[in-house]
């Protein structure tokens, strides 16, 4: 599978399934559509999937049809032009980085089949909030329920499940989340200590993680943080009259002015380094770009912004009618980190990392975040979920901290959730990058998490594009 797209002066060509990415010019960039179906004609004559084995003499075949092919643009370019890129397009396809065929397939059996080994838990240290902001998806932290701490009896238990259930993984991920993760700080800390009691033992390592929108945050829990937290998460949407607009105290006052020199100070303290500021951004800032900018000029070194998901009756909900337009963001944006960054004053923006060299292993771009079998979400009262975003939507029940998981069928079912079961996903060129969205997203708007949400889709591929063509930018210094 090919895509080709120009962005920011750059012709791109992402060869699929060999993950290769070209940064060509315009004849070769042209010319690519033309020789592909000669590539593939020849791949069906041959009864082969792999082209690289390939005689010097159906190589040569393979170089006349291709020229043949070329004919087509001899109106546009010299022959001895054509021929060139001929020669480049036909040393890709028999490096096997060009015109590649899908390998992953039929091995997918083999993943859903693999044991299943638990790595993160997300816990709901406290289903309280105090902020009202008017996007929560968790209702001010009560999660469709109702408002609750976590004891440390209760959290104890999880990270024992976690470790008897994480079979030979030494690293494990466990965020403290909420609703606001600081309103039961002391069981965080104790959970944080008992972690570490048992790390050796076990031979496991606790990456742990602080989710917070700051209201609370102090010199003692910054410190704490500094010391025991593997990353922090700083919840603000940007300029102060888009973030106060959505993520208000209960009383309708903003809480920009408050949480903005703690954060700076957070990041600071971090050596700009293992934390986000993590902002949404609605209907109301479509021009998100801003929001982003604005962040980096005050300081912040990374950052992550992302579109709202929301029902479609809400009044700040993404509609699809804002799409185009917030396309455009994400040009404008990359084209400003571009610049920005060979100015040496560069930032960066989480959905515009991308590793082109290494990357996620063969499981991971297949199935993703691993909800409901890799990673679970914990309620304070210890019940099990596919993730946070499933919490207190009881058909997603799957077990507790006293029994372990006793719906092994929504476990199965989100085990062979992957770009493959969605048929959204078999013609996109992202989905080795998005590894098939996200799945709370999916059932939430089509009804199954096999399903799609259709705008998520489109901000992602564009995403996808601004990464490399960042990449190209960056290495064309």
């Amino acid at each position: 599978m090919i895509h080709q797209y120009k962005n920011n002066g750059y012709d791109i060509v992402m060869d699929v399934y060999s993950g290769s990415i070209h940064v060509v010019d315009d004849i070769v960039y042209d010319l690519i559509p033309l020789t592909e179906s000669v590539w593939k004609d020849f791949l069906k004559r041959e009864n082969t999937q792999d082209g690289t084995d390939f005689s010097d003499a159906v190589s040569s075949e393979i170089r006349e049809e291709m020229k043949k092919a070329a004919g087509a643009l001899s109106g546009t370019y010299a022959s001895a032009d054509l021929e060139e890129a001929v020669e480049e397009i036909l040393t890709l396809a028999l490096q096997g980085s060009l015109f590649t065929e899908d390998i992953y397939e039929p091995y997918i059996g083999d993943f859903t089949k693999r044991p299943t080994v638990v790595k993160a838990l997300c816990l709901h240290i406290a289903h309280d909030c105090n902020l009202a902001c008017k996007y929560c998806f968790a209702e001010e932290g009560e999660y469709h329920g109702r408002r609750a701490l976590m004891s440390y009896e209760v959290g104890k238990k999880a990270l024992d499940f976690l470790v008897a259930n994480s079979g030979n993984r030494v690293n494990l991920e466990v965020d403290f989340f909420g609703g606001e993760p600081t309103l039961n700080f002391d069981v965080v800390k104790q959970l944080v200590a008992y972690g570490r009691s048992i790390e050796k033992e076990h031979n496991k390592k606790f990456r742990f993680t602080l989710t917070t929108n700051g209201v609370l945050l102090n010199d003692e829990i910054q410190e704490f943080a500094n010391r025991e937290m593997a990353n922090m998460v700083l919840s603000i949407d940007g300029r102060k009259e888009v973030h106060d607009r959505m993520r208000p105290f209960r009383g309708g006052s903003g809480s920009y002015d408050m949480i903005i020199p703690k954060f700076l100070h957070a990041a600071e303290s971090r050596g700009q380094m293992n934390y986000y500021v993590r902002g949404t951004y609605t209907h109301y800032n479509l021009d998100f770009s801003q929001d982003v900018l604005h962040l980096a000029d005050l300081g912040f070194e990374q950052i992550s912004v992302e579109p709202v998901v929301a029902p479609p009756t809400e009044d700040y909900a993404i509609k699809e009618e804002d799409v185009p337009f917030l396309l455009d963001q994400y040009d404008l944006l990359a084209k400003e980190m571009v610049k920005r960054n060979k100015e040496g004053r560069g930032f960066n923006f989480f959905h515009f990392m991308i590793d082109l060299e290494g990357g996620p292993c063969v499981a991971k771009r297949l199935s993703g975040c691993g909800a409901g079998c890799e990673y679970l979400a914990v309620t304070p009262w210890g019940d099990f979920y596919p993730c946070h975003q499933f919490v207190g939507q009881e058909e997603f029940l799957m077990g507790n901290v006293d029994e372990g998981i006793k719906a092994v069928d929504i476990q199965n079912q989100f085990k062979t959730c992957n770009v493959y079961a969605k048929e959204g996903c078999k013609d996109c060129f992202a989905k080795f990058y998005c590894s098939g969205g996200c799945g709370a997203n999916a059932y939430n708007f089509s009804g199954s998490i096999n399903g799609q949400y259709e705008i998520g889709c489109e901000l992602q591929r564009k995403r996808v594009e601004c990464a490399i063509m960042i990449k190209a930018a960056m290495a064309d210094k």
